[in-house]
């Protein structure tokens, strides 16, 4: 018998979360391991938050569980996040809101979140997911890699004038009037952007120049998850200074290894890994130098003493995991071009994102470590 198309509401609903969501779905594991996270997070959340002051503010486990949602699925704003959550079932259950509660305004959502983002819960939750016994087993202790990669602001070109103001638009309609480049010589000691002060306009690879940070992240080589990160502005020496801050942090002082690309190739930062007792398996620079008189390679900071060993070569093939990290943050987390404004929030983010990357590999990682 044919069913029919006519529409009636019902005065009582009863709806399961728990029941519509199936139990092999991809984000019951993760949500498990999240809310253990969160519950470490407890106290730092408590300080954020004085009591008996104002009114009861959204739960800021809530508010972390929609940004990994937000990261998960790559929702570009917080407007489309709130819309989603407002009929996605997967969604409300995820982040702990009823089928009757009314979901955030987006004005408000971004608001709390920005407290949560000055507060570096992102560093401290991306710590507390690796803290967890179960997860502390699946990482290296020994070997490690490092690398960093562009994150284009979000500031335009036009944004990038002159420090004193001397090279204001010209008077013209709209917004968006004309600005010429041609032959100006623009550097960041003379130029800033307007609308993100402190992006740095910087080039890498053969690619164009942006307004852009630089994000850095440290991994652990056994099954590549993300164990650290840091945010700077872009700079030439800023990957070998982060991979240095990075290691400060690190608990413990038992020797390790360090794989990196051939920026790192720099004598100065390979003494200060062995005063770190780090052993520096980063790849040769070896470009021919050219002068008038002769050609010869570059000479490379590293020497046989570390290449020699096969340890090295392994480190040389699993740095390039890394690669995986931040290919996944710009093209499903939304890091291509970062949407928030300013050092600090763009690190939250970052960092935040390399938590939500952790996230996804951990459920396989930790069935097949059953």
């Amino acid at each position: 018998m044919r069913g029919s198309d006519e529409r009636s509401g019902s005065l009582f609903s009863y709806v399961d979360l728990e029941a519509r969501v199936r139990r092999d779905h991809p984000l019951r594991p993760i949500r498990e391991i999240a809310d253990a996270a969160l519950k470490d997070l407890s106290e730092d959340f408590a300080a954020l938050y004085p009591p008996r002051l104002g009114r009861p503010s959204i739960p800021p486990e809530r508010l972390l569980r929609a940004m990994l949602l937000q990261a998960f699925y790559g929702i570009r704003s917080e407007r489309q996040l709130m819309e989603r959550m407002e009929f996605d079932l997967l969604f409300r259950w995820f982040v702990g809101l009823g089928v009757d509660d009314p979901a955030w305004d987006h004005s408000s959502f971004t608001k709390n979140r920005d407290r949560l983002l000055d507060g570096e819960i992102a560093a401290k939750f991306l710590r507390a997911v690796l803290a967890q016994p179960r997860v502390k087993r699946l990482i290296s202790s020994d070997h490690f890699s490092v690398d960093g990669t562009l994150i284009e602001a979000w500031a335009s070109l036009k944004s990038f004038r002159r420090k004193d103001g001397s090279d204001n638009d010209p008077e013209g309609p709209g917004r968006n009037a004309e600005r010429g480049f041609h032959k100006e010589k623009r550097s960041n000691e003379t130029h800033q952007s307007t609308t993100d002060p402190e992006a740095r306009l910087y080039k890498k690879g053969g690619q164009p120049a942006k307004l852009c940070y630089i994000g850095h992240a440290l991994m652990e080589n056994r099954h590549g998850l993300a164990v650290d990160g840091v945010l700077t502005q872009a700079t030439g020496f800023a990957e070998r200074e982060a991979a240095l801050q990075m290691l400060d942090r690190r608990e413990g002082r038992r020797r390790i290894t360090l794989g990196g690309d051939k920026g790192y190739d720099v004598r100065g930062f390979v003494e200060e890994l062995r005063r770190r007792r780090v052993t520096p398996h980063v790849a040769i620079d070896g470009h021919i130098r050219s002068t008038a008189q002769v050609s010869s390679p570059r000479s490379s900071a590293v020497d046989r003493r570390t290449t020699r060993h096969p340890g090295y070569a392994i480190s040389q093939r699993c740095r390039k995991r890394i690669e995986e990290v931040f290919g996944w943050a710009k093209s499903s987390a939304g890091l291509a071009k970062v949407k928030l404004r300013g050092r600090r929030r763009v690190e939250a983010v970052f960092t935040l994102s390399l938590a939500a990357y952790n996230l996804i590999r951990l459920p396989k990682l930790l069935a097949t470590a059953a």
